[in-house]
């Protein structure tokens, strides 16, 4: 049996598929410092969870999403580099991140290897040289384990039951924050908790719409 993700810790969603987990994940020096799990998740099964389509299912959207990733890339001094496809199957990367045990140092050395040398993971070529990039050559047999699978969509149903609807998304003090430029109000609502119970955050967190529902 595989143990579910512990909601009473701070905990940062992430896919490899997604470049703005990458850019968020190299200002880790930024980040509050609370002891965040690094927990992978299928971004394509949230956002059909929640009858969204994915950023690279809108022509128009996918080519903007691409520029102002190499934007905020540039902007932030981080090195970048796009994958040669994408989307790409991440689902081996994740379950790799998962057989490391959620180490940071790896899960940030998975996403190097995909955001900052351009490579395609999901190749079996690929693959075989990040496992050992990693310090886990026998990569390719540990996420064919049952447990390890599991503990991925186990992962996934946890964050929907949170309420996550993409990534990268930080839980913290049982609030989401989703998006790379969210961090500025992590940090901030690290520092001062009570704003979110302020009385304008909570009329806004409960607006009727205005619309009439299907």
């Amino acid at each position: 049996m595989t143990d579910g993700i512990d909601a009473t810790q701070p905990l940062w969603f992430y896919d490899f598929v997604s470049p703005f987990s990458y850019l968020l994940l190299e200002q880790y020096d930024k980040w509050p410092a609370f002891p965040f799990v690094a927990t992978p998740v299928s971004v394509n099964e949230l956002v059909e969870r929640w009858s969204q389509r994915p950023a690279y299912g809108v022509p128009s959207k996918r080519t903007f999403t691409y520029r102002h990733a190499l934007f905020r890339a540039e902007q932030l001094g981080i090195p970048y580099r796009m994958p040669p496809v994408h989307p790409f199957d991440s689902t081996g990367p994740m379950l790799l991140a998962i057989a490391a045990g959620g180490d940071i140092n790896v899960t940030r050395e998975i996403f190097r290897f995909i955001w900052r040398e351009g490579r395609d993971p999901s190749t079996p070529e690929a693959f075989a040289e990040l496992c050992e990039r990693v310090g886990l050559p026998d990569g390719p047999a540990l996420i064919q384990r049952a447990d390890i699978k599991e503990k991925l969509r186990r992962n996934t149903e946890d964050a929907l039951d949170l309420g996550v609807f993409g990534v990268p998304t930080f839980w913290m003090n049982r609030q989401l924050f989703w998006g790379e430029d969210a961090l500025p109000m992590v940090l901030y609502c690290a520092r001062t908790p009570n704003w979110l119970d302020s009385k304008e955050v909570r009329r806004i967190s409960t607006l009727p719409s205005g619309l009439a529902e299907d």
